[in-house]
């Protein structure tokens, strides 16, 4: 496990990260939600020794993070920063050997990577001549390369088509269930809810909300219902403590504060009509986020 406790940091007179503290899960997938400018890079950064806090630790497996550690992790920037005029396969090669492994083992590493992201083109292909797309995932691969002890990756999604995109979910769902901790940024929250098993969300460098979706669900909302019948549900606005999100004739959906108020909605129904479906509803992860940083 990678532990920040209490990350401070500011670029002269302005402070970026205030307190920042969270936990990145072994075989977790943490998604690392927020606003532009919000902090997210400055704090990979940092996790990554890249920059340095002007207080606060990190910790991995509660020890004190080192050079070691830090060479143990795989990461990906969000400006791309390979060689455009490099063969895709050679500057794989090239960075796994940094790591230690022989020409041999990078150039398989290397070619089953890009076997697995599916990448379009060869692997002697020069970086500048696939498109955007490929070129994300020769990034991937490239954090990947040296079979790293964990991952950080800043915006792995962007420029992927979908198909790419569930290629790409695939491998690193697959690399987080071998026993790593995988933090990833990304603005798609779509699926970022598809892919986390916990989700840390900062607003102005300070942590807002973090655990489970379903946590954050509990903690942040009421809890929703759908209800549809087969007839009329205008009545369910006139009830004590329950609010209407949503109307569509026999179709309804709402707030209520627990289970209990919930399921008396759905008792008067079946003395009205017949009822269709009854079921609780998620609250969208876009909708968490607005709650979380509006608050």
């Amino acid at each position: 496990m990678i532990t920040l406790e209490n990350i401070n940091r500011s670029f002269g007179d302005k402070q970026v990260l205030h307190d920042l503290s969270f936990d990145i899960g072994d075989s977790r997938m943490t998604g690392f939600v927020g606003s532009n400018g919000s902090g997210k890079t400055t704090t990979m950064r940092i996790l990554l020794g890249v920059l340095a806090a002007d207080s606060g630790r990190i910790l991995v497996d509660g020890d004190p993070i080192t050079a070691h550690h830090r060479s143990a992790i795989g990461y990906m920037p969000e400006e791309r920063g390979l060689y455009p005029k490099m063969p895709i396969i050679d500057q794989l090669v090239y960075l796994a050997r940094f790591h230690g492994l022989t020409r041999q083992a990078a150039m398989k590493r290397g070619l089953d990577l890009l076997e697995q992201l599916e990448l379009k083109g060869e692997p002697t292909d020069t970086l500048e001549s696939v498109s955007l797309g490929n070129q994300q995932k020769v990034q991937i691969a490239a954090a990947l390369i040296h079979d790293p002890q964990a991952l950080v990756l800043d915006e792995p999604f962007s420029g992927l088509d979908p198909v790419a995109v569930e290629r790409t979910l695939g491998v690193l769902s697959d690399f987080a269930s071998s026993g790593a901790p995988v933090l990833f940024s990304s603005h798609q929250l779509d699926l970022v809810e598809r892919l986390v098993d916990d989700l840390v969300i900062i607003n102005d460098g300070r942590l807002v909300a973090a655990g489970t979706t379903t946590e954050l669900r509990r903690q942040r909302s009421l809890p929703e219902w759908t209800l549809q019948t087969d007839a009329d549900l205008g009545w369910v606005r006139g009830l004590p403590d329950i609010s209407v999100i949503e109307l569509d004739g026999n179709w309804v959906r709402f707030t209520a504060p627990n289970a209990d108020a919930a399921e008396a909605v759905l008792r008067k129904a079946l003395t009205v009509s017949s009822v269709s479906s009854f079921a609780p509803h998620d609250v969208a992860l876009n909708r968490l986020f607005q709650e979380v940083t509006q608050a």
